[in-house]
C-alpha cells in the first residue's frame, strides 16, 4: 500500500543526506534513530523511489535521491522562510502608514512617536499630512486620525476624543469692534461648521481674508487680520485671546483603520498608542 506524502519527512531526508549515517540524522534533529528510519521508509513508499543505497558505511544518495535533493531544500527554505514571516507577524514590526492633518500631526503625533518607536525597535512610521482625505479601501493608508466619522465601508472606528474651537483675536486687535472682520474658509469648505459659524455671523458681509488651512487661519488672526474661529490647541500655542470659548461647533475626533488590518499586531500597537495620547490630551484638545 502507498503510503501518503508527508512533507515533515523531507527534513529526514535531508538530514540523512547530510549526515550520511541514520544514527547522525536521528542526533541532528533529536529523535531515534528507529524514529528516523520509520520516516524515510515511509517517504520513499509515498515518493515510489529509492532515494538512498544503504552501505556499511551509511547511505548514499542514489540517482533518484539526487534529483530530488535541490527540491528538498528549497521546501526547507520555504518552510523556513514562512517561520521567520510568522514570527514577524507575531511582533510588533513593519511599516504603518498613518494619515492625519498637519496640525494635529504637528501638536501631537509626532511629538509622541519617540516613546513608540523605543518600546518597539522594528516598527517603522510613516506619516501622511495634509488637507487631502486618503482613501482606506485603497489602502493609500492604513489608518487614519478624521474629524469626519465615515457612514460607510469595511472600517473599524474609534472615538478619540473632541476638537474644541473658540473664536480668537490677536492680543492688539480691538475686541469692541461691532462690526469685526473675520477670517473665514473658502466657498469650497463652507460646509465645515466653523466656516457656516462665521457665515452666520457676517450677516451677508463680504469676507475680506479667507484661507484653506486652520494655519493660515491662525496665522491671519495672529497678523490682526480678524477674528477667526480656531481650534484651542492651535491658537493657545500661538500666543492668541480667546474672546468666546464655546461656540458650539466642536468636532468629534475618530481614529479609522480597515478591519482587515484592526487585528494585525503592528497597526494594534499604533492605534493603542494614539488612544492612549488622545486620551492623556483630551483637557488639551479640549479645552480654551
Amino acid at each position: 500500500m502507498k503510503a501518503e506524502y508527508n512533507w515533515d519527512d523531507t527534513r529526514v531526508f535531508l538530514a540523512i543526506a547530510r549526515t550520511g549515517t541514520l544514527s547522525g540524522a536521528a542526533e541532528a534533529m533529536e529523535m531515534g534513530v528507529a524514529t528516523v528510519s520509520r520516516k524515510l521508509d515511509r517517504l520513499e513508499r509515498s515518493l515510489n523511489v529509492p532515494l538512498f543505497s544503504r552501505h556499511q558505511s551509511g547511505y548514499r544518495l542514489t540517482d533518484d535521491g539526487e534529483a530530488l535533493l535541490e527540491r528538498a531544500e528549497a521546501l526547507e527554505y520555504a518552510s523556513l522562510a514562512f517561520g521567520e514571516k510568522a514570527k514577524l507577524q507575531g511582533a510588533v514590526a513593519g511599516l504603518v502608514r498613518l494619515a492625519t492633518s498637519d496640525n494635529l500631526a504637528t501638536h501631537f503625533v509626532l511629538p509622541s512617536l519617540k516613546k513608540l518607536l523605543d518600546h518597539h525597535p522594528d516598527l517603522r512610521l510613516e506619516v501622511h499630512s495634509g488637507v487631502q482625505s486618503v482613501n482606506l479601501h485603497r489602502r493609500d493608508a492604513d489608518m487614519a486620525i478624521r474629524m469626519v466619522r465615515p457612514e460607510a465601508g469595511n472600517l473599524t472606528l474609534k472615538r478619540l476624543g473632541t476638537v474644541g474651537f473658540g473664536v480668537y483675536r490677536a492680543k492688539n486687535y480691538p475686541d469692541d469692534a461691532i462690526e469685526a472682520e473675520y477670517v473665514n474658509w473658502p466657498e469650497a469648505y463652507r460646509h465645515l461648521p466653523a466656516a457656516q459659524w462665521v457665515t452666520r455671523k457676517l450677516r451677508g458681509r463680504p469676507c475680506r481674508v479667507e484661507a484653506n488651512t486652520l494655519a493660515a487661519q491662525v496665522a491671519a488672526v495672529a497678523a490682526g487680520l480678524g477674528l477667526g474661529v480656531l481650534p484651542h490647541f492651535m491658537a493657545r500655542t500661538n500666543g492668541l485671546h480667546c474672546v468666546t470659548a464655546d461656540i458650539g461647533v466642536e468636532q468629534p475626533l475618530w481614529l479609522v483603520m480597515h478591519s482587515d488590518l484592526a487585528d494585525s499586531r503592528r497597526v494594534r500597537a499604533v492605534a493603542d498608542h494614539l488612544i492612549a495620547l488622545f486620551d492623556e490630551r483630551k483637557d488639551h484638545l479640549t479645552n480654551p
